[in-house]
């Protein structure tokens, strides 16, 4: 898929009904967004080290097991033009979300009006990751929060298929709510499919208004095989 053919699909996508279910669960699935061979370009960009700043083994930090790994800028085309064709989609949602849960922060149209806004917060290195995963490994429950600057939805793209290139590793999102047990949801994922879901809160509507839910996500220990996924988050870090 060219670039110019991923910026037409991600502006035909059905987000009236995409919007609806982040707002009923907190997450969303795009189906076959980047097809085979992107998903395979991607995976194998893991072995170049040049394209990344840095490198994180989730045993050494209690995150898990397993590992990731930073890109560095400029960002591959495909990644940015991603970063870039998202955001604006993801947008009025965002900004609808804030308003309901009575948070004044609004975000502009263009993703590098954003970045901007990051960087003269001091949060200036890219986020987008590649995720690596062995047998046994998983990633603990946990938000991508980075610095006070919050865009409050991001995107995970599965790069590999299960079932062939590994199994277990499922996507896992919980959702706690006020004085409740924590609501769990575990996302079906095809190579190529993406999950659009809620770094940190979201609004609820109840009888008396909208509330605050938390929202975490990880991956369920994978059996057998590699599964790598490209993470996709819109702000930058300190």
């Amino acid at each position: 898929m060219s670039l110019p053919s991923l910026i037409q699909c991600i502006h035909d996508l059905d987000w009236p009904t995409l919007e609806n279910s982040l707002d009923q669960d907190g997450c969303a699935v795009i189906r076959n967004l980047l097809p085979t061979t992107q998903c395979r370009l991607l995976s194998g960009l893991y072995a170049k080290p040049g394209l990344f700043r840095s490198r994180v083994i989730m045993a050494r930090h209690g995150f898990g097991r397993g590992e990731y790994q930073y890109f560095r800028y400029p960002l591959p085309d495909l990644i940015q033009q991603l970063r870039q064709s998202l955001y604006p989609k993801l947008v009025p949602l965002a900004n609808r979300w804030n308003e309901c849960m009575g948070l004044e922060v609004r975000y502009p149209h263009a993703h590098a009006e954003f970045i901007q806004r990051c960087h003269a917060a001091g949060q200036q290195r890219p986020t987008p990751l590649l995720l690596q995963y062995g047998p046994q490994d998983y990633n603990c429950l946990h938000q991508d929060l980075y610095g006070e600057q919050v865009f409050p939805l991001q995107v995970a793209i599965l790069l590999s298929e299960p079932g062939r290139d590994f199994t277990g590793g499922e996507f896992v999102l919980t959702e706690q709510r006020p004085r409740m047990q924590s609501r769990p949801q575990v996302i079906d994922l095809k190579q190529g499919d993406a999950v659009v879901f809620a770094v940190h809160q979201r609004p609820v509507k109840g009888v008396r208004g909208y509330y605050r839910v938390n929202m975490r996500h990880g991956v369920s220990c994978v059996h057998s095989g590699r599964r790598h996924t490209l993470g996709i988050i819109f702000h930058d870090a300190q």
